[in-house]
């Protein structure tokens, strides 16, 4: 265990309270002054909730002295993406079209964690509604990678992974619309879940409705798990979200792999994969057989379904863009507009056209987990570039969906995805693959990273400091 608050596990620091060693105010001014002291370097905050979070905390110290406490993370440093309401802090959503005033209400997952006892440090940046790959905007600047400040942590949810890996905050809140968890998390060497769509409630709804979930971003296996049951309560404003409370995920993920049926695509048959992280995942499917998992590689999986995809999305950000007036269009970003610009010129016709491929895609990916217990993938086709750019230049790229393809294809589909790092490329920047399960499975993905976890502890980054 780690003498330093910041980098402890939330259930090493749950430990530590109980014990009465250490304070939830202690874990919150230490991480406070973390996120103080790196966000020069890192930009991953769009607000600071210093004086609410230290309110928050000595509430927590003290139903811990009473040997009380009111839920599974109290007094746990926690983060929230700022796509989300937190009560009583602006809701920009990364944009300078949207109001300052102060949200009048927590969003679900953030008022399942607050019953749980979260102590909320700050809002995280996010791109402008989220809507691309990696976490740049007008209003808030370009969020860095903690493993090398010169390049991206991802997005949408860049600034919660790149402040949960070097401990400015134990818990961090993500969201994930085409893979605003996983790449965030892949690039800065995290763990993060996508979970099954509905398992965590979502309201307002998301423009791209059932194809994004939230889920968290944490420095362990064990971490996410907990971070997940908590958020994770049902919420009436979720009309079609989960009515029943979520699995024990912490007690399910020491189960082990021997016998998991996993199947292995190296590309999916059509992504084009960086060749140091093929090789990355390549070693990863065989630790996972030598760790008495039943891999087989099945490279030919289906059609790429970006085009249906990328229409969706696309009418996505074309629903907020009808509805501004002629001043807030001044004010959206570049990538944000082109992509409403090229939305309001899809039919319904063109709509129901690309649901019609989800719901065949679905299908696929469901038929396939029925087969095998999990598929592993690459989670990514590179690592990290240059931060301030939506794709990497001279490779032809012209979205980020580009380097993206095995992140937006389980949106779509709406089955639990988690990534997890495996190792460095020859730059010293993270790499990570990906685990898919059946709907409703997401106990089971977690438990295999667990068990790679093990064999294998997640490294954190040095401070950017």
């Amino acid at each position: 265990m780690t003498d330093d608050l910041c980098l402890m596990t939330a259930a090493d620091l749950l430990g530590k309270f109980r014990s009465k060693a250490v304070s939830p105010v202690e874990a919150t001014k230490a991480a406070l002054a973390r996120a103080k002291a790196t966000e020069p370097a890192l930009n991953a905050f769009v607000l600071l909730c210093e004086e609410g979070a230290l309110a928050q905390a000595r509430e927590s110290e003290a139903r811990w002295m009473k040997g009380e406490p009111c839920g599974l993370v109290d007094g746990l440093p926690t983060t929230v993406k700022d796509l989300f309401q937190l009560e009583g802090h602006p809701w920009r959503r990364g944009s300078l079209t949207t109001p300052e005033d102060p949200a009048t209400e927590d969003s679900p997952a953030v008022a399942s964690l607050r019953r749980h006892g979260a102590v909320f440090i700050g809002k995280t940046t996010t791109s402008e509604f989220g809507c691309l790959g990696v976490t740049h905007t007008r209003i808030a600047g370009v969020t860095r990678n903690p493993w090398d400040p010169s390049k991206t942590p991802g997005g949408s949810s860049g600034g919660a992974a790149a402040s949960v890996a070097v401990g400015a905050g134990t818990l961090a809140i993500g969201s994930d619309g085409g893979g605003s968890i996983r790449m965030p998390a892949a690039f800065t060497g995290i763990f993060g879940i996508k979970p099954t769509a509905g398992r965590v409630p979502y309201f307002p709804p998301s423009v791209v409705g059932s194809a994004s979930c939230i889920g968290p971003l944490t420095r362990t296996v064990g971490d996410g798990a907990l971070m997940l049951r908590a958020m994770a309560d049902p919420d009436a404003r979720d009309w079609i979200g989960a009515t029943t409370p979520a699995p024990d995920y912490v007690a399910e993920m020491e189960g082990g792999v021997k016998g998991l049926r996993i199947c292995y695509s190296p590309t999916m048959g059509y992504a084009k994969v960086d060749e140091e992280v093929a090789a990355a995942t390549r070693r990863s499917a065989e630790e996972f057989a030598a760790m008495g998992a039943v891999v087989e590689e099945r490279d030919s999986l289906w059609d790429d379904p970006r085009e249906a995809y990328e229409n969706v999305f696309r009418i996505a950000q074309a629903k907020a863009w009808r509805t501004f007036t002629e001043e807030q269009r001044t004010l959206g970003g570049p990538e944000f507009v082109e992509m409403a610009l090229e939305g309001m010129e899809l039919s319904l016709f063109d709509y129901t056209d690309a649901e019609a491929v989800r719901a065949n895609f679905g299908s696929q990916v469901s038929v396939l987990l029925d087969e095998f217990d999990l598929l592993l993938t690459p989670q990514l086709c590179l690592t990290a570039f240059e931060a301030g750019l939506e794709y990497p230049g001279g490779r032809g790229m012209r979205r980020w969906l580009d380097w993206a393809t095995f992140t937006y294809p389980f949106n779509f589909s709406t089955h639990p995805a988690a990534t997890m790092p495996n190792g460095f490329d020859s730059n010293g920047l993270p790499t990570a693959f990906q685990l898919v399960a059946q709907r409703g499975r997401d106990a089971l993905a977690i438990r295999a990273c667990r068990a790679y976890g093990e064999a294998h502890p997640i490294p954190l980054p040095p401070l950017p400091v």
